[in-house]
């Protein structure tokens, strides 16, 4: 057993080699079992289109129910539509089944107990449940299927108010927010113009992940060509988004997540709003301009969503493009969900395009999430080392990483919790001002980079 898969908020790996058959059979026998002591009775599964899923689900399924769990089979679904399943059926947990924005060859689980994902030491627990094989006994739970389509999707269009006629194309990718999006936004009067919005696991198209520029070109090619007032594009299993303005431009997490937190804050002064250690310094700025509360935190749907509720905050967001939603919603991150509550702001703009909407939010000059391929056994070691480096000379913000403020910009590293990575982000006042702060942090994480590695040959 590959111990790696077992993730900071998930369980993540390859198929057929980390996660064969065996492996899922298992992994759901520990996951009932560690749902049994947690008082879970009923769990709904739900799955993406990749094409190893439908296999892994029936799998899970029935590691869960081995375990005298019932089981709830909810089928093809996006993310955000397992998590409403959980409070629909008013069940106890759920597992969806999910590669997320990772390639093909990766697939993995999202795992609930109560309406919540479990995250760090109890994804842990999954694993020494496994290692030890202290599975409780083969009781067999019943397992149904239930169909949430409709309700979730009713759901969302009773939830917003947005005038027809909005012009909007959809980038899909192939994942599943197509097949789910689309109807919600056919019922809200929207024209729509569909890209790839037909699922196919084998993502034939391009890869579907909206925070990768590449992705986006025919997304934008066809705003400007359709004088649309907006572009969405959704990640495999819709539970992260990316936006095109009327002009083109992308629209990255932070940008968005300030977007929308000025229109909360109009509505409920004081709120506190969450972003994550890569976003901007204007979005912080901009939230406490505007009366809010801003919360620097964690990366990690699972890390987000726990703040969310230990700070009672309405909003939060990532610059994957994860949003996060407890102002008239439930606190979890939903693609179709964020899609909707934009197109209501536009709604209600008296006219304003996006691009007006953001026309004052002071320029800096960034990088988007730069992604350097590092070993899974020494990434979170390299960071650490980059730290201490920084730490006998900088100021540090060390909630995650290593976030280095200047005056006139900052710049941060950080490892990945789902894929062999190191990322980093850099911000600053000018142009030549962002090389600088670059190229001192950088250098500093070649040369820590150069030593670990030499270690392992």
């Amino acid at each position: 057993m590959n111990t790696e898969v077992f993730r900071e908020y998930d369980v993540r790996g390859l198929v057929d080699k980390d996660l064969t058959l065996d492996f899922v059979y298992h992994l759901g026998r520990a996951i009932g079992t560690y749902a049994r002591r947690h008082g879970v009775k009923t769990m709904t599964v739900g799955r993406d289109c990749r094409l190893s899923s439908e296999g892994y689900a029936e799998t899970i399924g029935r590691g869960v129910s081995d375990t005298g769990i019932s089981v709830i089979d909810i089928g093809l679904c996006a993310t955000p539509m397992l998590y409403f399943s959980i409070r629909h059926f008013q069940v106890d947990g759920g597992i969806m089944v999910t590669g997320s924005h990772n390639p093909p060859a990766f697939n993995g689980f999202k795992i609930c107990i109560g309406p919540d994902t479990i995250y760090g030491d109890d994804i842990q627990e999954l694993r020494m449940i496994m290692e030890k094989g202290s599975y409780d006994p083969v009781t067999r739970g019943d397992v149904s299927a239930g169909n949430i389509t409709l309700t979730y999707q009713d759901y969302l269009v009773r939830n917003v108010f947005i005038r027809e006629g909005l012009n909007i194309v959809v980038d899909a990718g192939n994942g599943t927010g197509g097949l789910f999006a689309l109807p919600i936004l056919r019922r809200l009067g929207c024209l729509i113009t569909e890209l790839y919005c037909e699922p196919d696991g084998s993502f034939p198209n391009h890869h579907p992940d909206p925070t990768v520029p590449e992705n986006l070109k025919e997304l934008i090619s066809l705003v400007k060509e359709k004088k649309a007032d907006a572009g969405i594009a959704f990640d495999g299993d819709a539970d992260r988004l990316g936006i095109i303005t009327d002009q083109g431009n992308i629209l990255w997490g932070d940008e968005i997540l300030l977007l929308f937190s000025r229109s909360i804050l109009k509505k409920n002064p004081g709120a506190a709003i969450i972003g994550e250690v890569k976003c901007s310094q204007t979005l912080y700025d901009d939230i406490e301009r505007n009366g809010g509360r801003a919360i620097m935190w964690k990366a990690g749907h699972s890390l987000i969503k726990g703040k969310m509720k230990e700070e009672h905050a309405l909003l939060a967001g990532e610059m994957s493009g994860h949003l996060f939603f407890a102002d008239r919603y439930f606190g979890y991150d939903d693609a179709i969900y964020a899609a909707i509550r934009l197109l209501e702001i536009l709604s209600d703009s008296a006219g304003k395009k996006i691009s007006d909407l953001m026309a004052d939010v002071p320029r800096t000059f960034t990088t988007p999430e730069i992604r350097i391929d590092c070993p899974d056994d020494i990434k979170f070691r390299v960071v650490e080392a980059v730290k201490d480096h920084f730490r006998r000379e900088y100021p540090i913000i060390d909630i995650d990483g290593v976030r280095i403020p200047f005056e006139d910009g900052w710049g941060l590293l950080r490892s990945s919790n789902t894929q062999p990575v190191l990322v980093l982000r850099f911000e600053a006042i000018s142009d030549k001002r962002l090389q600088e702060i670059r190229d001192l942090i950088e250098g500093v994480l070649n040369k820590v980079m150069h030593q670990f590695l030499s270690r392992k040959s």
